[in-house]
């Protein structure tokens, strides 16, 4: 591989790893947000976790694409045959697949709550709020590891 290939492909890594940070940030401060909204009996106090509600994670959106968009290029630059060897990959692809559902699945809860429609107890977004950081923990062992 040669210094250029290897030198853009680091640049691809640090941005990569710089936006998943950012975008972490978001995904693990938002459930948060959704246990405070659950659990406040202050019409006032809802209506600010509203507004903060939906601008982080319209703010954070971006970043998750980023991303995506980052991973897939050093992907694409490492190549086919390395892709299809890498086992922990796919694992970890899979995991990435599931934290956009996860990702996706916040819009869903942001619109409930701004209805109004929100049935679910602060417990429940306690949980909620560890299966990003389960979900990264597991990519970051398969990442830096790469155990199979």
């Amino acid at each position: 591989m040669s210094s250029f290939l290897i030198n853009n492909i680091l640049w691809l890594k640090a941005l990569h790893v710089s936006f998943m940070v950012a975008w972490f940030a978001g995904i693990f401060y938002l459930p948060r947000l959704f246990v405070n909204h659950a659990e406040t009996k202050s019409t006032e106090i809802a209506q600010h976790l509203k507004g903060m509600e939906r601008r982080l994670l319209y703010f954070v959106s971006p970043f998750a694409i980023l991303t995506l968009l980052l991973g897939l290029a050093i992907i694409y630059a490492y190549g086919t045959s390395w892709f299809i060897a890498a086992k922990w990959l796919h694992i970890k692809l899979t995991l990435v697949i599931a934290l956009f559902i996860y990702h996706g699945y916040c819009f869903k809860l942001v619109k409930t709550f701004a209805l109004d429609q929100n049935t679910r107890s602060g417990r429940f977004y306690r949980i909620f709020n560890e299966i990003p950081v389960l979900i990264l923990f597991a990519v970051i062992i398969l990442a830096y590891l790469k155990p199979m």
